[in-house]
C-alpha cells in the first residue's frame, strides 16, 4: 500500500467518523475519539504544543491586554450615553474601508446591548455617514434575528412581517448614509448583505456590488457577503460561489485576508454536501497553497488568520496536502475552538488527531 493511498485511507476515516458523529448515531456517553491517533505522535518533535496544553476556549490568542482595555472603555462610554468616542474611533481608521467597517461593526455590537446613544450620535451629526451605517448594519442584524426566531413563541408570520420591514428600514437608512459620504463602501456592504433576504433578483443585485467595488474593490465584508447571495441556498449555485471565490484568490492585493474566502466556500460545500461535495483534490492542491501563501503576507495581529487557519489546516489534509497542514498547525499552536473541530462533541481529540495525521505523514 503506497504512503499516500494509507495517508487518504486515515483522512477518509477521520471525516467519516466526524461526520457519523453529526449525524447523532454516536453512544450519548463519552463518544470515541475522531479516529485512533497514530502511534508513537509526539507533538514536541513536530514543533506543535503538547496535546495537554490545548485550548478548545479560543480559536486563537485573546486580544492584547491593551487592546482590550481600549475596546472595554470604549464600549463603556458609549453604554453610558456617549458617542464622541464613537466618531473618533470611526475617524481614526481614515481611509482604510476593511478596518472602517471592523470599527463599524463592533459599534453595532456595542448598539445591539443598548442603541440611546447611537441616536444621539445620529443626531449630532458627526461622522454622519458612519453613525447611519451603524443604524442601517443594526436593523439588518435585528432583521435576520426575527426571521430565525429569536423568539420562540412568535408565529412564524410575524417573524417573516418584522424580516421584511426591518430589511426595508435597513436598506433605507443604508441609502441615506450613502448620501452622507458617497465616497465610503460602507454602506454598500449594508445593502449587498440585506439584497438576499429582500430578496434582489441577480440583474438587481449587480449594480449594488459595482456600487461596492467601485470605492472598495478587495473590501473582505463585502466579498463575504456578496459570496453569501451566489451560494445555492440563496440566488446562486455552487459552481457561481465557488468562482466568487476563486476570483477572490487571484486577485486579492497582498496584505489582504480575502483569499480566504476560498476556504469559507469550502465550508459552505462541505456543511450541505459532506466531503464528497468538494472540489477534486487537484483543484484542491492548485489554489490551498495559494491561499496559504497569501495568509503568511497578512501583517499581525489579525483576528480573522486563526479562523481561516484552522480552516485552511481542515481542507488541506483533505485535499492530502499534509505539509500545508503542519505549517498551519504550528502557527496555531494551542488553540482549537473553531470550525471544523467545534463540529464535533470533542474539538480536543479532533485537533489533536488532525495535527498528528499531518505530522506523520508530512516530508519534514
Amino acid at each position: 500500500m503506497t504512503p499516500a493511498l494509507v495517508f487518504g485511507i486515515a483522512v477518509l476515516l477521520s471525516l467519516l467518523t466526524r461526520r457519523r458523529w453529526n449525524s447523532g448515531t454516536a453512544p450519548a456517553a463519552v463518544p470515541p475519539p475522531v479516529a485512533a491517533t497514530p502511534a508513537g505522535f509526539d507533538p514536541a518533535r513536530y514543533g506543535l504544543t503538547p496535546s495537554a496544553e490545548l485550548d478548545p476556549g479560543r480559536a486563537g490568542p485573546p486580544l492584547p491586554l491593551l487592546r482590550r482595555k481600549e475596546l472595554e472603555a470604549l464600549a463603556d462610554s458609549c453604554l453610558a450615553g456617549g458617542w464622541r468616542a464613537a466618531a473618533a474611533y470611526v475617524t481614526a481608521a481614515g481611509d482604510d474601508w476593511d478596518e472602517r467597517w471592523s470599527r463599524l461593526d463592533f459599534l453595532t455590537q456595542v448598539a445591539a446591548a443598548r442603541d440611546a446613544w447611537l441616536t444621539a450620535w445620529q443626531e449630532s451629526g458627526a461622522e454622519a455617514c458612519a453613525a447611519a451605517t451603524v443604524h442601517a448594519r443594526l436593523l439588518a442584524q435585528r432583521a435576520w434575528e426575527a426571521r430565525d426566531g429569536a423568539d420562540p413563541q412568535v408565529a412564524p408570520a410575524e417573524r417573516a412581517a418584522a424580516f421584511k420591514a426591518l430589511l426595508a428600514e435597513a436598506n433605507t437608512t443604508a441609502r441615506r448614509a450613502a448620501e452622507l459620504d458617497p465616497r465610503d463602501p460602507g454602506p454598500w456592504v449594508v445593502l449587498v448583505t440585506t439584497a438576499r433576504g429582500v430578496p434582489l433578483t441577480r440583474r438587481q443585485f449587480r449594480p449594488l456590488w459595482e456600487e461596492l467595488t467601485a470605492r472598495a474593490p478587495h473590501h473582505v465584508a463585502g466579498h463575504w457577503q456578496a459570496m453569501r447571495y451566489w451560494c445555492a441556498r440563496w440566488h446562486g449555485s455552487d459552481a457561481l460561489m465557488l468562482r466568487f471565490a476563486e476570483r477572490a484568490v487571484r486577485t486579492a492585493p497582498p496584505g489582504s485576508v480575502l483569499p480566504g474566502l476560498y476556504l469559507q466556500a469550502l465550508a459552505e460545500l462541505e456543511q450541505r454536501h459532506g466531503p464528497l461535495g468538494l472540489p477534486d483534490a487537484r483543484r484542491l492542491r492548485e489554489l490551498l497553497p495559494m491561499v496559504a501563501s497569501a495568509l503568511a503576507a497578512v501583517p499581525p495581529p489579525n483576528d480573522q488568520l486563526p479562523l481561516l487557519r484552522h480552516l485552511l489546516a481542515h481542507f488541506a489534509l483533505v485535499s492530502q496536502q499534509p505539509d500545508l497542514a503542519l505549517e498551519q498547525f504550528r502557527e496555531l499552536g494551542p488553540w482549537c475552538g473553531a470550525h471544523p473541530w467545534t463540529a464535533t462533541p470533542h474539538p480536543v481529540r479532533a485537533f489533536d488527531h488532525a495535527r498528528a495525521v499531518a505530522a506523520t505523514y508530512a516530508s519534514a
